[in-house]
């Protein structure tokens, strides 16, 4: 006689049981992430405001011919490569020359800080 190989109906059901609780568990891990990716991008612009205003104010103490004067957080924006993002909007107040200030960027879904930094 012939002996017959393969699975039996009880370790498949178990299997996809097995399967059904491990996508109940993750599922929720996975469906939160749209919030952390639009909170990360929104510190993601404060980052490359706070680095293009640190950049601008070195290029502009060198040579005044470069960058662009920064008297206030909205200014910030301008020492930005490309501007800033649709959808994005810096508040602040004004900064004084050689001063640091704390600015903010906010979009729809959050808001982050950064430090800029006036030079006229």
């Amino acid at each position: 006689m012939k002996k017959e190989s393969g699975f039996t109906l009880i370790e498949l059901v178990i299997v996809i049981v097995i399967l059904g609780i491990l996508a109940a568990v993750a599922i929720p891990q996975f469906i939160d992430l749209r919030s952390d990716a639009q909170t990360a991008a929104v510190a993601g612009v404060a980052g490359a405001l706070a680095s293009a205003s640190a950049v601008n104010y070195a290029g502009r103490i060198a040579n005044t011919a470069k960058g662009v004067p920064v008297t206030t957080c909205a200014n910030v924006a301008n020492a930005l490569q490309g501007g800033l993002p649709s959808g994005y909007g810096v508040t602040g107040p004004a900064i004084a020359n050689g001063a640091a200030t704390v600015c903010s960027v906010t979009a729809s879904y959050g808001t982050a800080t950064f430090t800029g930094l006036g030079v006229s």
